[in-house]
């Protein structure tokens, strides 16, 4: 299973953001990530997407530790995120029965 991560912040806070990153705790061992991938855009900012790949037994562990990787940056101005997690197609698919 994957777990997304998508993190918008403007240009003003890139510093406090940069600061608190690199004192985040690290996250478990059973996850894997990937990224971020950080993208500008005018309107926006900042954009930060962040891939966290985990076995599926885990998921509720992980969704706790991903939360808590991202609630350090809670309080910085302008932050904001969201955390989604998505099946492969084949897991998609048993779930319809298929």
């Amino acid at each position: 299973m994957i777990i997304i991560s998508n993190v918008i912040y403007p240009p003003e806070s890139a510093k406090e953001i940069t600061r608190r990153f690199l004192q985040a705790p690290v996250l478990p061992d059973y996850i894997t990530k990937i990224g971020p991938y950080i993208s500008t855009e005018r309107k926006d900012g900042v954009h930060s997407i962040t891939l966290y790949e985990v076995d599926n037994s885990r998921l509720a562990e992980a969704l706790m530790a991903v939360g808590e990787s991202l609630a350090i940056y809670i309080g910085v101005p302008g932050y904001t995120y969201d955390i989604k997690t998505y099946l492969e197609v084949e897991e998609g698919l048993k779930i319809l029965g298929m």
